[in-house]
């Protein structure tokens, strides 16, 4: 369970980074960045999770 969550947690997080991105202002565009980098992070720890189990 724990895999999936983290995979729709950094989907979220990805879209809503480039959704920020996409604004005129420069520390909104860097916030989104980092943002969609969180999220990236999160789904790899998800893709983890379903090879090697929810427990890690």
């Amino acid at each position: 369970m724990g895999e999936l969550v983290d995979k729709v947690k950094g989907n979220v997080n990805e879209a809503i980074g480039n959704v920020k991105q996409k604004s005129d202002n420069p520390e909104t565009q860097a916030e989104g960045a980092r943002q969609e980098a969180k999220g990236k992070a999160q789904q790899a720890k998800g893709e983890v999770k379903g090879a090697l189990g929810d427990d890690i």
